[in-house]
């Protein structure tokens, strides 16, 4: 009990009086915008990537008549690329780890292009297309256990097929999958211990620094895990209150 009373005093001595709590504020702020813009990133990519792969299976051509209506001919043209890009990028970013599509990103892409982005800035992004991988098949998931009868309806009312998944679809889609975006959101907040590899300041950096300096780590990665199961706790949280409000807006109507 001793010994551990001296290490939480060690501990404590760095995080005020030498200025570590500076560093774990500025990692958990990062830690969060990360984690935070990554998802809302992941969820924009993920729903069109959704949309796109839950398009209607194109018209199969007969043979020699695939150039007699030509505007049929590049709306079919166009359905196959964009569905063969949206299954590849899906099978790219679930297929190699964070660390690696950070590393290539900071120090193998963006130099190529002659384009400087801080550690934190390519952190977000790589998590964002990273997070979209995943979200596309738990959005795609989420649209086909909408009844089919609701996109009959909106078309059968006049509205397009983009205007009926947008207002009518995708709103009920998103009440299926909340449980499944919150567990998203909650692997993305422990993925961001990660980002170090790029230089970038999260809550690991923190708490290394604070070791580092008392030549004890013990403590450090103790209160560092309390405060990653802490945010995970709020996060759950916070998703099961949403849950219960949509379940009221339903009983409502």
């Amino acid at each position: 009990m001793g010994s551990f009373s001296l290490k939480w005093d060690k501990f404590v001595s760095v995080l005020i009086d030498s200025g570590g709590y500076k560093k774990v504020l500025e990692g958990l702020g990062n830690t969060l915008l990360i984690a935070v813009v990554g998802l809302v990133i992941g969820i924009i990519i993920g729903t069109l990537i959704a949309a796109v792969r839950v398009l209607p299976v194109p018209i199969k051509w007969k043979k020699g008549e695939f150039n007699k209506d030509r505007k049929r001919s590049v709306k079919y043209c166009l359905d196959k690329f964009f569905k063969g890009f949206c299954s590849f990028y899906v099978g790219l970013f679930r297929g190699t780890p964070v660390v690696v599509q950070l590393l290539v990103f900071y120090y193998v892409l963006l130099p190529l292009m002659g384009i400087k982005i801080t550690g934190v800035g390519v952190s977000i992004m790589v998590f964002g297309l990273n997070s979209g991988a995943y979200i596309s098949e738990i959005m795609r998931g989420g649209i086909l256990s909408v009844d089919r009868g609701q996109m009959e309806a909106g078309r059968a009312l006049g509205l397009s097929y983009g205007t009926t998944m947008i207002k009518v679809v995708i709103p009920q889609a998103v009440k299926n999958i909340l449980p499944t975006l919150g567990n998203e959101f909650i692997a993305l907040i422990k993925e961001t211990s990660v980002v170090s590899f790029v230089g970038a300041s999260d809550l690991y950096v923190a708490f290394n620094y604070i070791g580092s300096n008392n030549y004890e780590f013990m403590v450090p990665y103790i209160v560092m895990a309390v405060i990653y199961i802490v945010l995970v706790i709020i996060i759950s949280i916070g998703v099961k209150m949403l849950e219960r409000r949509l379940r009221k807006s339903d009983r409502r109507n």
